[in-house]
C-alpha cells in the first residue's frame, strides 16, 4: 500500500493493481482480497484479483510454501501483463528484504551474483513473457516504511503469517538475524546491503567481460571455453545452460560440465535436471 500511494504521488495513474490469493489464511486472505480491490477502486485503478491453492501447489511440486507461492505469483503477474500489455512490474520489496534474502541465498550456497539477486531493476523471463521487474522501495527499510504509512495515513493489512517461525524467512528475520546482531553487538543489516552493492556491481563487470560469442548455440566449443578464467568458465556454462531452458541448475552441475572440457577427462557425459544429458564430442559440448 506504500508503495501504490507513493506510484500515484509520482504520477503513475495508468497503473493495474495485482493481488493473489493464496487460500491460506482463510478468510483473512479473503479480506485481504476485498481490500486491495476497494483501494484501486478509491484510486480509481483497475484491479486484478485472482486466487490460487499454493499449499497444493507445493505439494504436488515438492516445494517449500514460499518457493510455490513465489511461483504462482510472478505466474500471474505474466498473465496480467500478457492480458493488459504492459511489461513493467513494481514491487515492493525494501532493504529489509534484500537483506533477509542475500543471507538465504549465501547459507544455500549461491555465487555473488546469487547472494545479490534482488536489484532495483532487473529483467524476469517468465514463460514466454519478458518483465522489467521494478522496486522503488528496495533502498528503504521496513521502519522508513512505517513512518511514511503513518505520516500520510496510508491504511494497510499486516499479514499475520508474517510472525510465524514456519517459513525460512521469517526464522531469519525474527531469529537469525537478531541473535547474530546480538553476537556482534551491532546492526549488521547496513553491512549485508553494502556487501550485496560490492556485489552487483562486480557482477555486472564479470558480464561484460563475458563475449556472448557461443553462448546462445546448442554447442559450446571446448577451445574457447578453456581460454576463459576459472569464474568466466562457471558463468559462460551457467548462461549456455539457462539459455537451453536446464532447470534448477547448481554449482555441481557447473562443475560437471566444467570437467567435460578438461583435456583429461575421464567421461564424456553429464546427465542434467530434466532427464537431459550434456556429452562432449569432437571438440565441442552440447546437449541431448
Amino acid at each position: 500500500m506504500a508503495l501504490l500511494h507513493g506510484l500515484l504521488e509520482q504520477g503513475y495513474l495508468r497503473l493495474i493493481v495485482c493481488h493473489l490469493d493464496h487460500q491460506l489464511r482463510s478468510r483473512a486472505s479473503k479480506r485481504d482480497a476485498r481490500f486491495v480491490a476497494e483501494a484501486a477502486r478509491s484510486a480509481g485503478l483497475h484491479a486484478e484479483i485472482a486466487v490460487t491453492d499454493v499449499r497444493l501447489r507445493a505439494r504436488q511440486t515438492n516445494v517449500s510454501i514460499e518457493t510455490a507461492g513465489r511461483q504462482s505469483r510472478m505466474e500471474f503477474f505474466a498473465a496480467v501483463a500478457r492480458r493488459r500489455r504492459c511489461t513493467t512490474l513494481f514491487l515492493a520489496h525494501h532493504a529489509d528484504d534484500l537483506v533477509e534474502t542475500a543471507l538465504m541465498n549465501f547459507v544455500r550456497g549461491a555465487s555473488p551474483a546469487g547472494v545479490a539477486a534482488m536489484r532495483s531493476v532487473s529483467e524476469q523471463r517468465v514463460g514466454s513473457t519478458n518483465l522489467t521487474v521494478v522496486r522503488p522501495l528496495l533502498h528503504f527499510w521496513r521502519s522508513e516504511i512505517a513512518e511514511y504509512t503513518t505520516a500520510h495515513c496510508v491504511r494497510f493489512r499486516e499479514d499475520a503469517s508474517n510472525a510465524l517461525l514456519d517459513a525460512t524467512r521469517n526464522r531469519i528475520r525474527h531469529r537469525v538475524l537478531p541473535y547474530i546482531e546480538k553476537q556482534f553487538g551491532r546492526n549488521v543489516r547496513p553491512t549485508i546491503r553494502r556487501t550485496t552493492q560490492i556485489w552487483a556491481e562486480e557482477d555486472v563487470l564479470l558480464e561484460s567481460m563475458l563475449a556472448p560469442n557461443g553462448l546462445y548455440s546448442t554447442q559450446l566449443e571446448l577451445q574457447w571455453l578453456r581460454a576463459l578464467p576459472v569464474a568466466l568458465q562457471r558463468r559462460a556454462i551457467m548462461r549456455w545452460l539457462r539459455t537451453q531452458n536446464i532447470p534448477n541448475l547448481s554449482f555441481d552441475v557447473v562443475e560437471q560440465i566444467r570437467a567435460l572440457a578438461s583435456p583429461d577427462a575421464q567421461v564424456a557425459k553429464v546427465n542434467l535436471p530434466g532427464n537431459r544429458h550434456a556429452r562432449r564430442r569432437a571438440r565441442k559440448i552440447f546437449l541431448d
